[in-house]
């Protein structure tokens, strides 16, 4: 246990200097170095300008003095935006809030309810993102890992060697299936709808809202599954097949073992930890990659909400939106090295080299 406690205290640590420096680096690009902050000091004289002119409470005023007036709130702004202060300082102030979850303010863009909160319209987009992409991740592992299996039984099959000639159409990412998806099936044969995430206006009734949901799903988890079942299904394939040709499995047969018994027992636990291994990979590929699929299918997850940000400028939202996806794959790297710790018996946590 206190060799599992330090092995585990040091990946987080790792993890963690890790999103610092992603979070860090998003701070700046999105800020441009700080030439972000001369954008926002035009875009607070031009709304103050306005605000001001625009009261009647302020016609009587003269030009210099309306000047005046507006100077003195700019310089407000200002200062309550410590913009006034160099941007590597602010910078640090960032960093330190952001990996706290204290994403401060949007300055566009708002939730569905009307809140300017960071966190509640992440909160609002994240369950959405979760939700398809754990759906679509969970279908292919097991798919892949249940016909990967079926086919080391039929090597050199017709269906083996199928599955190898379409192994490279993985090469392309969801969304391009998706693209060719929503036209086959929203407007050449339509049965489907082409995007969001239930129809409008949402159901009332709790049944109809999760039979709507669950058509929305069928084009982006089948476009997902698309990009990555003939990869996957081909990888895990070959390292079944490495296995099954190993002395002891052949040792197993001569005793006389059941089939069944020998792939579960020697063909498939020694091929956990690569097979964990690699759909970790294609987990955090899959995240990437999450931008432009919901742009596609116009779902309401955090991808579209940081497109739209970045088309806002809306530099909380980014960074708030870039935190959360970096938590999600230290996450997700983290179980990843604590499974493999558990699955592989040559891995022995906590212990150095001899």
């Amino acid at each position: 246990m206190q060799r599992l406690a330090w092995f585990t205290a040091r990946r987080l640590f790792a993890l963690f200097l890790t999103v610092l420096v992603g979070v860090y680096l998003t701070i700046v690009i999105a800020n441009m170095g700080g030439q972000v902050d001369e954008l926002r000091l035009v875009q607070i004289r031009s709304t103050i300008a306005e605000q001001v002119r625009a009261d009647p409470a302020f016609f009587d005023m003269s030009s210099a003095e309306r000047n005046a007036l507006i100077e003195r709130r700019v310089a407000l702004e200002v200062e309550r935006l410590r913009l006034d202060q160099p941007f590597v300082l602010r910078s640090f102030d960032y960093l330190e809030r952001a990996m706290r979850l204290d994403l401060g303010r949007a300055e566009h863009m708002h939730s569905d309810q009307g809140a300017r909160e960071v966190h509640r319209i992440i909160a609002e987009r994240l369950p959405a993102t979760l939700l398809l992409f754990g759906t679509a991740n969970l279908l292919v592992f097991f798919s892949s890992v249940w016909i990967a299996l079926a086919l080391s039984r039929r090597y050199g099959s017709a269906l083996d060697r199928l599955v190898i000639a379409l192994a490279p159409s993985s090469a392309a990412p969801g969304w391009f299936y998706g693209i060719f998806l929503i036209l086959i099936f929203a407007f050449v044969i339509p049965v489907l709808p082409a995007g969001g995430m239930v129809r409008v206006p949402p159901p009332d009734n709790a049944w109809a809202y999760a039979a709507s949901l669950a058509q929305h799903m069928i084009l982006p988890v089948a476009a997902m599954f698309l990009s990555s079942i003939f990869m996957a299904i081909y990888s895990w394939r070959t390292f079944f097949l490495i296995h099954s040709s190993e002395d002891y499995v052949e040792m197993a047969r001569a005793k006389g073992l059941a089939p069944r018994l020998i792939e579960r027992r020697y063909i498939l636990r020694p091929t956990l930890s690569p097979i964990v291994t690699s759909f970790a990979l294609m987990l955090i590929g899959l995240w990437g990659g999450a931008i432009i699929l919901e742009q596609v299918f116009n779902w309401p997850g955090l991808g579209t909400l940081l497109f739209q940000a970045i088309g806002y400028r809306d530099t909380p939202v980014i960074i708030g939106s870039v935190v959360i996806f970096a938590y999600l794959l230290a996450i997700t790297v983290f179980l990843l090295d604590i499974l493999y710790a558990i699955l592989d018996p040559r891995v022995r946590v906590g212990e150095g080299r001899r």
